[in-house]
């Protein structure tokens, strides 16, 4: 490709043509080749209307839509050549098409400009990336209930702090997560709903005088309107900040949960066991069995919360319309889509195959000093004891049980009663792990009759 050839792809303009410094700074086509097909599609969809509102012949336009047809093909089959020197995929497609079908090839960019079809490839893109990462999460929820069904009643230790806390049910604890995916799901689905809308036919950037039909392109490209405002159609990248919040809040999800993996894989813990297929081992240390899936999940947030602040950066000073800092709007928005839907995969694959270790899991929940809060509950229920001294005779309890090596469920009724003499028998049915779990049958508590309804609720949503 000769200067002569890339200026007459920018008209008259210009008489000489960028060096090889401009050159490869104001070219794309390194990273939105990824585009292909949105633009093909955007394009095919642009003749028509145009074939249909007169301004193109049906015979041009047919050619024009068999043409891209031709130029899809090789770009999906590997046998296409991208240039840089043609700067962009809208540019690479446009050159391949004139020597496909000729003339008529030249008509195609009437009533457009590569400031709407850039801004309607990529809402393409990013609304494809939308429907993958609701259908990704959607995944990573159903493993997540399977594990919470099998573990409906399996008891372990809830935390605060990363402290013994209260005893929970393993299924409440993987329903928590599921809740969690629930709202990166619906995050999702709203960004999907408010970006629907078509900027093509904006043109540059004032709209157009040829009488298009807006619509017929929206519906075309399963938008649900055509942008209402030109300057803003063309201005606009709310939807790929849009895309980047909600898988920011979703990777940092997924970074929790991997946290919580390489914590209960170690040794100290034991409670799951990860299997072969996402760890790794040492290459000195043979007992190792490292969870290098949960630790590169865990770092996945770093690139995927960059690409959002570097989006960020890179929109907040420009006035309207298009300036060329727009052209770095897109290899943070891939870089972060890739990574999202690798460490929902790599997730996936690791809770399906996970194993929880129940007995190790109940003997931590019985630790600890776990039941503290159901004997100051029974303290209250029982003996009308205002809470506050209800804790106060707990605490004492608990220091009594401490200082001899022992946990609650250990201590006699009578050194119980020594603390405070109206303390029976019957407060020794709060204190085992069991008994505290299936206690606490409030909406959305951690009792397995609780943890059930809730697995019957979300396989019903899942389908």
């Amino acid at each position: 490709m000769t200067n002569d050839q890339s200026n007459a792809m920018w008209g008259g303009r210009f008489a000489a043509g960028p060096d090889a410094i401009m050159e490869a700074i104001n070219a794309s086509i390194g990273f939105d080749k990824r585009l292909a097909r949105q633009d093909i599609e955007g394009s095919r969809a642009h003749a028509a209307m145009l074939a249909q509102q007169g301004i193109l012949t049906n015979k041009d336009a047919d050619a024009i839509r068999e043409g891209l047809l031709t130029v899809l093909s090789e770009i999906e089959g590997g046998n296409f050549q991208f240039s840089t020197a043609l700067e962009d995929i809208h540019m690479n497609v446009e050159a391949r098409l004139k020597e496909i079908v000729g003339e008529p090839a030249g008509r195609l960019h009437t009533a457009r400009s590569r400031n709407d079809q850039v801004a309607t490839d990529f809402k393409l893109w990013v609304r494809d990336q939308m429907d993958a990462a609701i259908t990704g999460i959607e995944a990573l929820m159903r493993a997540l209930v399977t594990q919470a069904d099998a573990g409906a009643d399996w008891v372990m230790p809830g935390f605060t702090h990363l402290q013994t806390a209260q005893p929970v049910t393993w299924g409440h604890h993987m329903l928590a997560y599921v809740e969690m995916l629930g709202r990166d799901k619906s995050r999702f689905a709203d960004a999907r709903t408010r970006m629907n809308e078509n900027p093509l036919g904006a043109a540059a950037l004032a709209g157009t005088s040829f009488p298009i039909d807006r619509h017929m392109t929206a519906t075309a490209l399963g938008f649900d309107r055509p942008a209402a405002n030109s300057l803003d159609a063309v201005s606009d990248r709310d939807f790929a900040l849009d895309y980047l919040a909600a898988a920011t809040i979703c990777a940092m999800h997924l970074s929790r949960f991997a946290e919580e993996l390489v914590i209960w894989s170690s040794a100290q813990f034991r409670f799951v066991t990860l299997s072969d297929r996402f760890s790794t081992g040492s290459s000195i240390m043979p007992q190792k069995k490292n969870p290098d899936a949960a630790e590169l999940i865990r770092a996945k947030i770093g690139r995927i919360l960059g690409a959002n602040v570097a989006l960020l950066m890179v929109m907040k000073g420009l006035p309207l319309t298009y300036s060329k800092d727009m052209q770095e709007d897109k290899e943070q928005v891939f870089d972060a889509a890739d990574n999202l839907m690798l460490a929902l995969a790599a997730m996936t694959g690791m809770v399906a195959d996970m194993t929880a270790n129940r007995a190790t899991l109940e003997a931590a929940a019985s630790s600890g000093f776990s039941t503290a809060t159901d004997l100051a509950d029974w303290l209250v229920r029982e003996l009308d004891m205002p809470f506050r001294d209800a804790h106060h005779v707990t605490g004492t309890l608990v220091k009594l049980a401490e200082d001899q090596g022992i946990d609650l469920p250990d201590l006699t009724l009578t050194q119980m009663q020594a603390v405070h003499g109206k303390i029976t028998e019957s407060v020794f049915d709060v204190l085992g792990v069991h008994n505290s779990v299936a206690s606490r049958m409030s909406y959305g508590g951690t009792a397995p009759a609780q943890v059930r309804a809730q697995v019957a609720r979300w396989k019903e949503v899942l389908g």
